[in-house]
């Protein structure tokens, strides 16, 4: 007995001594993340301003900064930003350079490579030695309050002891590299599109490639109206010989994925104020830390006062999207096509060489090495000709080469640091046209009641072909002739037309979500490199006229609402063809069929999260596109093997298909149409199984519900992931309405502002302004946008203030 007793009082001890270490691990871990987190009070002495700068935070965490200059405002922001999100940057600046390996070891290799063909290393450097005094100074200032404000924690980053290294200090074209980092986010930085163009048309023919993936279609909602006339059925018989093409995709199908916004605006005579007033949500992936930073910025120019207020993203110094109080802005992706694939014959001796107009030149090799943490370097070698990196080959005597205007220079440049100071919405444009980064569309609004839609960012003038398809440019033929001058890009707006590009907003509105947006001569001079195919524009378009319409002055609650707008008005008629689909002789002896009906008939014309017809009707909607599709699709896949059909403007196509049922065009797999669309009906049963629940809890929230992960939630215990990721949240929304949502991607911020009545705009953001998770900002007006609450643009009342003094 005594020796059972010795034995259990030693057991109880060794386990007393574990739990020790458990707590006392626990606490130090405690410790050193919670001397991590920002001051948010008292004052700190940082070297370079010119007079003490005021931080006041309000309960969100947003601050509102008010410095002497732009300099010290820009410096205080730096400090901001470190404090509460460096790691963030570094992960932008690394991305934007090819330099995660450096962080997270062997497994972010292959990217890095991807990133490193580009060269934006180097280019950064010429873009900060191209930047004019005034852009310089913000800047440098910026930069030295990142580093100052790394320098001031009490700890280094927490993400930094997790992965057991130290951040690295930040330079001048570390900013820049977060812009390039941003090219490969809205960018086809692969060809992919031209790529997945050429497959169909060497698959399928010129009338297969206008078909599948055409200039426009029904749903366009261009802002000049500008149509094109549907394309007709192709020259086409897919024979029953031979086996039937294989399914594309295994249960409930993805639907296309556009990244992208919604930006629109009212002019003054429509507004309650007489201002102007704009919207805008930018539509990114959603992680955390969340990708933009709220501020309100406020210091003294020698002709008064400036206070701008909206998004920054943190690595860069300028106010992203916001108002000026004389002037609000906002931003789509344009898909404007700026890239080309420039097919290439190549000839290899000792060395390797091109043939170019002035006949064959050596193919310049680029030697890097790529520092991986915890293993040797990696040496990675880009080959590069004077139009730009190859991506494919060369081999037997062939390659491909990328020409992008994010490889030259002078298409990143920081002038829209000047936004702070426009003044009216000519301004602006004149602006839009000078500044470059990634092209996006640009809504403007101003005080005096004025709009316009423009282009911002270089776009290459084309000379011999019209960039749909790669060609050769080994001739000198077919080549960039430089770029489009500002007179010749087109602004849509209510100002009196002042040049020949000049259109009027007729109806005092304008708008986009990503769509085309202008045709005729103007198109051709925009290219399209993946436009959406304008369902949620003409929504946006919709919504606005009828506002109009009703005679109603809006207010900011107005264009909230059209910006929450989940009616699913492209899946509509796909719902009264799924029910004629489910007609009664297709359902008798069909338990599942009848269900299905049943639901199907309980539409409420929304993406609600309780609906078990939307989620039901848009795979319906995906799978018939697939088994139709599949003969299609077949061929232009063995012509390029990642060929996507999925971010083709198919819409018009397969409408056609399922209602014309041309026999010659039927998938072999099927003996007729009715069968086709029938066994389109019952993969939703699989569907439904697959889901793990019976029809009545296949509901459309449950399948779009909020991923939006800490990028160390994905592979940390669940308990610790929970603490550290936004909650799973059931959402409205998807891809083909104003309120873009899905589970990982979706409306970034919320805007709706009038300039000069900032008090009376609005704001949602999901995450925190923090990315610190110990910060009671970490989750700080995340509801309100699940909710979709309306809450103020502008700070309220100072919660917490800390002063930065020079030193």
């Amino acid at each position: 007995m005594a020796v059972w007793r010795h034995r259990l009082r030693w057991i109880a001890a060794v386990l007393g001594g574990l739990l020790l270490i458990v707590v006392a691990a626990v606490a130090w871990g405690w410790w050193q993340m919670r001397a991590s987190l920002p001051p948010l009070d008292g004052e700190r002495s940082i070297a370079g301003l010119s007079a003490p700068v005021k931080i006041e935070r309000d309960t969100l965490g947003m601050p509102a900064i008010t410095g002497a200059t732009r300099a010290d405002v820009a410096r205080a922001t730096g400090f901001l930003h470190a404090q509460e999100r460096y790691f963030q940057m570094d992960l932008l600046r690394r991305r934007g350079a090819g330099e995660l390996s450096e962080l997270f070891g062997a497994a972010a290799v292959e990217l890095d490579k991807s990133a490193r063909l580009h060269g934006f290393r180097r280019l950064a450097a010429q873009v900060v030695a191209q930047a004019e005094p005034a852009e310089r100074a913000v800047l440098a200032a910026y930069t030295a309050g990142v580093n100052a404000g790394l320098a001031a924690l009490g700890n280094t980053p927490w993400e930094y002891l997790v992965i057991r290294t130290r951040p690295a200090p930040w330079r001048e074209e570390d900013s820049v590299l977060c812009i390039y980092a941003m090219w490969f986010d809205l960018q086809d930085y692969k060809g992919a599109f031209d790529l997945n163009r050429d497959a169909l048309r060497t698959a399928l023919g010129a009338a297969g490639l206008e078909f599948l993936a055409p200039r426009g279609n029904s749903w366009d909602a261009a802002l000049d109206g500008s149509t094109f006339a549907p394309a007709p059925l192709p020259p086409l018989r897919f024979s029953k010989a031979g086996p039937p093409p294989a399914g594309l995709a295994a249960t409930e199908p993805e639907g296309r994925r556009v990244v992208g916004s919604n930006a629109f605006a009212l002019a003054g005579a429509h507004t309650a104020t007489g201002a102007a007033l704009l919207a805008n949500d930018m539509h990114l992936d959603l992680n955390v830390p969340h990708i933009w930073y709220r501020a309100l910025l406020q210091w003294t120019e020698a002709d008064g006062p400036r206070r701008v207020v909206g998004v920054t993203l943190p690595g860069v110094p300028f106010m992203v999207a916001g108002s000026n109080g004389r002037v609000a802005w906002g931003f789509t992706d344009a898909y404007v096509d700026t890239t080309d694939v420039i097919t290439l014959a190549t000839e290899t001796t000792a060395h390797s060489f091109y043939k170019a107009p002035a006949g064959w030149k050596e193919i310049e090799e680029r030697h890097e090495e790529i520092r991986v943490k915890g293993e040797k370097s990696v040496p990675f070698t880009a080959k590069w000709t004077e139009w730009g990196p190859i991506i494919d080959g060369p081999k037997d005597g062939r390659g491909l080469v990328l020409r992008w205007t994010a490889h030259d220079a002078a298409a990143t440049n920081l002038h829209f640091l000047a936004m702070d100071n426009v003044r009216t919405t000519a301004e602006a444009v004149a602006l839009a046209h000078r500044a470059s980064f990634p092209n996006e569309n640009l809504v403007i609004a101003d005080a005096d009641g004025h709009i316009a839609w423009t282009i911002l960012g270089l776009l290459p003038r084309r000379v011999g072909y019209d960039g749909r398809v790669p060609v050769s440019w080994a001739y000198g033929d077919r080549r960039w002739d430089g770029f489009l001058k500002p007179e010749e890009i087109s602004v849509v707006t209510t100002l009196p037309a002042s040049r020949a590009a000049d259109l009027p907003a007729k109806e005092g509105a304008v708008w986009t979500g990503n769509n085309r947006p202008i045709g005729g001569e103007a198109y051709s001079r925009l290219g399209d490199s993946g436009y959406d195919d304008g369902a949620r524009a003409g929504q946006i378009r919709d919504d606005l006229l009828a506002l109009i319409a009703s005679g109603k002055k809006a207010a900011p609650a107005d264009l909230l609402a059209i910006q929450l707008d989940d009616r699913a008005v492209f899946l509509g008629r796909w719902q009264r063809f799924l029910l004629e689909v489910l007609a009664d002789d297709a359902v008798a002896g069909h338990k599942f069929r009848a269900d299905l009906r049943d639901a199907v008939r309980a539409w409420d014309g929304r993406a609600s999260t309780g609906s078990v017809a939307y989620r039901a009707v848009k795979a319906f909607r995906l799978h018939v596109a697939e088994r139709a599709l599949a003969p299609f699709v077949a061929p232009a896949q063995r012509a390029y093997a990642a060929f996507n059909w999925r971010n083709l403007i198919f819409e018009d196509a397969l409408w056609q298909l399922v209602h014309e049922k041309p026999e010659r065009l039927l998938n072999p797999a099927h003996a007729t149409w009715p069968e086709l669309l029938l066994a389109a009906a019952d993969d939703l049963a699989a569907d439904v199984k697959k889901s793990g629940g019976p029809l009545a809890q296949f509901t459309w929230g449950a399948r779009n519900t909020l991923a939006m992960q800490h990028p160390f939630g994905r592979f940390l215990p669940k308990p610790i992931a929970r603490l550290l990721d936004m909650p799973a949240d059931r959402l409205p929304g998807d891809a083909d309405m104003p309120r873009v949502q899905t589970g990982r991607f979706g409306q970034s911020e919320r805007m709706v502002v009038s300039p000069g009545h900032e008090a009376e705009g609005l704001f949602h953001m999901p995450g925190g302004q923090s990315g610190h998770p110990m910060s009671p900002f970490y989750r700080a007006g995340h509801d309100a946008w699940v909710k979709g609450e309306p809450t103020p643009l502008l700070p309220g009342p100072a919660q917490h203030t800390l002063v930065l003094k020079p030193e």
